[in-house]
């Protein structure tokens, strides 16, 4: 049996009739409806659960563990083969890690979404739905951690990015699924809740004083989404050594692709900084967030 783990999201949108079909609501339609829209999954026994009802913009770490225990009850069940989670593209990428994070290898955990709404003509969630169904169901797919399928194209969670705005081919990922591995760090996480840590921007001219805000706000780890290769810059440095001093765990990564380098650029171990190497900020959070909430040494890898 593959178990459906609903969140909502543009799979679940409709239009919105104010806007003349400009825009959608996401996160409308309950999941039994989503099911119904697929005539190819009768030869599959499924069971259906729906836990949040959001557009994936407004995820947040608390519904990551919302999430996550709901994958853990299912994966517990050994009536249960797989599940498969409907979420929203804007944030699918971040789910997808922290859930490659959390939990163990074993029974495949499959995330899909779509780019158009269910009532779209041309909708693409009934196919993305039943591509994730089949691979779940695959014994490939056994061991492999946490993937994802969109525009009938599987990814692995640890490379999975959404590099396009628009688009049926909205998502890519440099390796190949099939020689994707587990992670499972985490996978004995038992808070209730996780750690501020915030992503701040450098650009030029970007303020010192966005990092004594997040700090003053309670983070306990700020992620520096760099130029170039992680280039911090002098105006920052103060205001990152006071931070440093207050206990708050820096972290180098970059807006471009990776990697950034351990004193390559910066002299990380004099600073006391740590490095994303070839993590995305968004993923490098994520990570920093989990060792803070474990009390364990922050990983790249």
């Amino acid at each position: 049996m593959i178990h459906l783990i609903a969140t909502g999201g543009t799979i679940a949108g409709e239009a919105d009739p104010e806007s003349g079909g400009a825009r959608y609501r996401a996160g409308v339609r309950p999941v039994g409806a989503l099911l119904d829209a697929v005539p190819g999954l009768a030869p599959f026994a499924l069971s259906a659960e729906q836990v949040l009802a959001l557009d994936s913009k407004d995820m947040t770490p608390e519904d990551w563990l919302t999430v996550l225990a709901a994958v853990r009850r299912a994966l517990a069940n050994p009536a249960v083969d797989g599940t498969v989670i409907l979420h929203g593209t804007d944030t699918l990428e971040e789910t997808a890690y922290f859930l490659q994070l959390t939990l163990p290898a074993g029974k495949p955990v499959v995330l899909t979404g779509a780019m158009r709404p269910a009532d779209h003509p041309q909708a693409d969630g009934p196919a993305n739905l039943l591509a994730a169904v089949r691979l779940a169901a695959s014994p490939e797919a056994h061991g492999k951690g946490v993937l994802a399928v969109m525009n009938a194209t599987a990814h692995a969670a640890r490379h999975l990015v959404k590099a396009r705005t628009t688009g049926l081919d909205a998502f890519e990922s440099a390796v190949d699924w099939a020689t994707a591995r587990p992670d499972g760090r985490f996978a004995d996480l038992t808070a209730n809740t996780l750690p501020r840590v915030d992503i701040l921007p450098g650009y030029a001219g970007a303020p010192a004083g966005l990092i004594d805000a997040s700090v003053a706000a309670g983070a306990r780890g700020l992620v520096l989404a760099l130029a170039g290769h992680g280039s911090v810059p002098a105006a920052w440095r103060p205001a990152l050594h006071r931070a440093r001093d207050a206990g708050v765990a820096i972290l180098r990564a970059s807006r471009c692709a990776g990697p950034v380098i351990r004193n390559a650029n910066a002299d990380d171990d004099g600073e006391g900084w740590l490095t994303a190497g070839s993590l995305p900020p968004p993923k490098a959070r994520i990570a920093l967030m989990l060792a803070l909430a474990c009390g364990r040494p922050f990983e790249a890898d």
